[in-house]
């Protein structure tokens, strides 16, 4: 009968021994993987996140934002505040002052050359090898171009958005371009950040820059859910910067 409760006894700590070890393994699993999301998105704790929202091209009003970059910033938004960073949330040309500066936070900025003349601004400062057409000469067949490569847009049907992360002269302050031809694939390219920053991690390293293009496939059929990468393009995207 002793040997019974003995042998009880024992079994019953090692299986407290054993959960114990599971959950502190599991729990410094996520403690890592949460603190290797931080650095790549540079999002700590009460850090400062700035997302800049394009202006909505059709809207009557100056600071109108497109439902559809209201959800991109909704998605990045969320991914900031899991990281415990403090949000900020400013629209193309609401303030004369933050429009001159860059890289006092991480900036996560949303929208084409037209909608969002900041973003016309770090294409060619910080990705000197990518370019879009401006909507006034060109109209629906917007055109994304990375080095000798050309995306023209074909509404409903296929539609691009380059998605890069950059370096700034801030350590740990990347900045992260969303430059989408239509809101859809603003949309389409905040959510594949959110979802495949791992991939993105262990292709380009927690601090390495990257540049992709994206294909939002029939978004008249299936709005942002059917993504694929067209290229990565990070080689030539950065030509000329060291």
């Amino acid at each position: 009968m002793v040997s019974s409760v003995d042998d009880l006894t024992i079994n019953l700590l090692a299986s407290v021994i054993a959960g114990t070890a599971v959950w502190l393994f599991q729990r410094l699993r996520r403690r890592r993987r949460d603190e290797r999301r931080k650095r790549f998105f540079g999002l700590s704790e009460r850090a400062e996140c700035v997302i800049v929202a394009p202006k909505h091209a059709s809207a009557p009003t100056a600071h109108s934002v497109n439902r559809l970059d209201v959800a991109a910033i909704v998605e990045i938004a969320t991914l900031a505040r899991e990281c415990g960073a403090d949000v900020a949330l400013k629209v193309q040309g609401q303030d004369v002052v933050f429009d001159t500066g860059f890289d006092a936070a991480t900036e996560f900025c949303i929208g084409g050359p037209d909608g969002n003349t900041r973003m016309g601004a770090h294409l060619a400062t910080f990705v000197p090898g990518a370019s879009m057409d401006r909507y006034e000469d060109v109209g629906d067949k917007l055109t994304l171009r990375v080095g000798d490569e050309s995306f023209p847009r074909e509404p409903g049907e296929s539609e691009f958005v380059l998605l890069a992360k950059v370096d700034t002269a801030r350590p740990g302050r990347p900045m992260f371009l969303v430059c989408g031809q239509t809101a859809i694939t603003n949309r389409a390219a905040a959510r594949y950040l959110a979802t495949h920053y791992r991939a993105l991690a262990k292709r380009h390293g927690l601090d390495g820059r990257f540049c992709l293009i994206l294909e939002v496939v029939r978004p008249d059929a299936y709005g942002h859910r059917v993504v694929r990468e067209r290229g990565d393009y990070t080689a030539v995207a950065f030509a000329g910067r060291s």
